[in-house]
């Protein structure tokens, strides 16, 4: 990927088109936002995988996150709960937490940040 600056921040093309990153709001993506974004949509297309492996229905999965940044060490990400609203059938809380658990552990974004940012989950059937 290339990066280049721009008055407010920088921006890179991709295949979708052109992607603003800046640390003002109105200028384009918070650098933190496309981070915590990356693990979230991860998590959240494997565990779709799992899920349709193990031949359970989906209709459709929610994530909300839930952020904690340190004010004080450049306002580090520090914490990230994920929580999942999946609708669809035959599932089960234990099967969903289970399949949340192998999630977890094939997740390239959530294995790149898990020694230095502390990931949670939670998930509810809806």
């Amino acid at each position: 990927m290339k990066f280049t600056m721009t008055d407010e921040g920088f921006s890179t093309d991709t295949a979708f088109g052109t992607l603003d990153i800046s640390s003002k709001d109105e200028a384009g993506f918070r650098p933190y936002q496309l981070l915590v974004s990356s693990v979230a949509v991860c998590s959240g297309g494997v565990l779709r995988k799992v899920l349709e492996k193990k031949r359970m229905n989906v209709d459709d999965i929610t994530i909300t996150a839930d952020v904690t940044r340190n004010a004080d060490e450049a306002n580090r990400v520090e914490k990230i709960h994920l929580h999942f609203k999946v609708k669809g059938e035959g599932l089960t809380k234990e099967k969903l937490q289970k399949s949340l658990d192998v999630t977890f552990a094939n997740c390239s974004m959530a294995q790149s940040v898990k020694d230095s940012i502390v990931l949670s989950e939670s998930c509810e059937i809806v």
